[in-house]
């Protein structure tokens, strides 16, 4: 696997940004990682990978061996940052929704031999990054087979406040008032609803959060909300906190979910 560290002028935030990007290596004949042999003509298929809310584009790799995992099946994995935006077109900020739905995946695409093609696109992330991963699914279900939440913040409408991670003053910017952000295109469950009623063709949803995690209780209303729509939803759960140690274990997990062609069907 090949390690790129990209910085590049993001034109959707008028703002120089980075991201990582875990690729595999071309094979000449020399010895290479069972994953990357195989496609030396092909693009490869591709894993956006999210942060969480104080975290950046170097933490998966910091904390994880998400580089390692991801050469047993030849995927290129991208990791941008998006700083506290909640991946989201903040009401009194940047454009970070347009930024990480259309803008990654097109500089991405230009400059690394990843897919393009929606049977080869997948997201997947970690608390904030897992609300970012479904809300990919559920807005840009076009653009990806199948996403992935660990831990996510499934109910990013009800974080504000003293007693939650996000401050008062985060949740006005990103996504004004309660009332505003309810039933919007920032709440899952309110994109859940649209999406059964429309009968659209949705990628693969996995979740999983542990029992012990203070996002548990979001976890399972949204599995219940989604289940209730008659959406199919992959959903694991078991001992785990909101830590690296559950989402180091479970990003191995996702890997082998993911409907990588000729691999996880």
């Amino acid at each position: 696997m090949a390690l790129i560290q990209c910085g590049f002028f993001a034109q959707t935030l008028g703002l120089s940004m980075s991201m990582n990007v875990v690729i595999p290596e071309r094979s000449y004949g020399i010895g290479v990682e069972a994953g990357g042999a195989a496609r030396a003509s092909d693009k490869y298929p591709v894993l956006y990978l999210l942060h969480g809310l104080s975290d950046d584009h170097s933490i998966w790799l910091r904390r994880t061996s998400v580089e390692r995992y991801a050469a047993e099946y030849g995927i290129a994995v991208v990791m941008p940052e998006v700083h506290r935006s909640f991946y989201t077109n903040m009401k009194s900020g940047l454009d970070y929704w347009t930024f990480i739905s259309e803008e990654v995946p097109h500089v991405a695409q230009s400059l690394f031999p990843i897919s393009g093609k929606r049977e080869e696109s997948f997201a997947a992330g970690l608390s904030m990054g897992g609300y970012g991963a479904m809300k990919l699914g559920l807005r840009a279900p076009d653009k990806f087979a199948a996403v992935a939440s660990l831990s996510g913040a499934m109910d990013a409408t009800a974080l504000g406040g003293p007693e939650n991670p996000l401050a008062d003053k985060d949740f006005k910017w990103i996504f004004g008032s309660p009332a505003e952000a309810k039933g919007s295109d920032d709440d899952l469950f309110a994109l859940a609803d649209r999406a059964a009623a429309a009968g659209t063709d949705l990628p693969k949803l996995y979740q999983c959060c542990g029992t012990e995690d203070f996002l548990y209780a979001d976890n399972v209303r949204f599995r219940d909300h989604v289940r209730s729509l008659g959406i199919a939803l992959d959903y694991e759960e078991g001992p785990g906190d909101h830590s690296w140690a559950y989402w180091d274990e479970h990003i191995q997990r996702v890997l082998k979910w993911l409907p990588l062609q000729g691999g996880n069907d």
